[in-house]
């Protein structure tokens, strides 16, 4: 139960308003109250990329949006492995989501590629401050290998049966880069 301390003309207010829309307010507060938060990252410029495309579909959901139950924030990340270790912690404890989605870019990929296990170590790429992750480590003393709490192959199956015009496959190595 969420309680709200009230002027007196508020309180009047709403009692005229319950009078009238009793219903409706309380199916209001309780949509309030079980919204969704959910987080997606972009990356920032990389490389020969001045624009991150990971970033530009990121803005573009952003417009669409996921619904009124859902609270949807976006962030751009830069390719720094210093920001990522510092950064994506902070958004998890700002907002205590209930998912949190980075969407990347890869030059080799030719379909949308869902990653069900990403590995801790082996970060030996540079980043765009020409750094590497401390140790080639994403998280010091994490879990070697972690997988997504979603079972991609749902997920997958589920998109690849819309009219989208892009097809969905697994990756179970995320990859070894910010």
């Amino acid at each position: 139960m969420m309680c709200i301390v009230l002027t007196t003309a508020q309180k009047r207010a709403i009692g005229i308003l319950r009078i009238k829309f009793s219903s409706q307010i309380k199916i209001c507060i309780k949509l309030r109250m079980n919204k969704k938060t959910v987080i997606v990252t972009g990356f920032g410029p990389f490389g020969s990329h001045a624009v991150n495309a990971s970033w530009e579909c990121v803005k573009q959901l952003k417009k669409i949006g996921l619904g009124d139950d859902i609270d949807l924030f976006i962030y751009e990340i830069p390719v720094e492995y210093s920001t990522v270790k510092k950064q994506v912690p902070e958004l998890w404890n700002n907002h205590k989501p209930d998912l949190v989605v980075h969407v990347g870019v890869s030059g080799v990929a030719k379909e949308i590629t869902l990653e069900q296990k990403a590995h801790n170590k082996g970060y030996n790429r540079k980043d765009v401050q020409n750094c590497i992750a401390d140790d080639e480590c994403c998280v010091q003393g994490g879990d070697e290998c972690i997988t997504a709490g979603l079972n991609m192959e749902i997920v997958c199956n589920k998109v690849n049966v819309t009219n989208c015009k892009a097809k969905t496959v697994i990756s179970h190595d995320a990859g070894r880069f910010v």
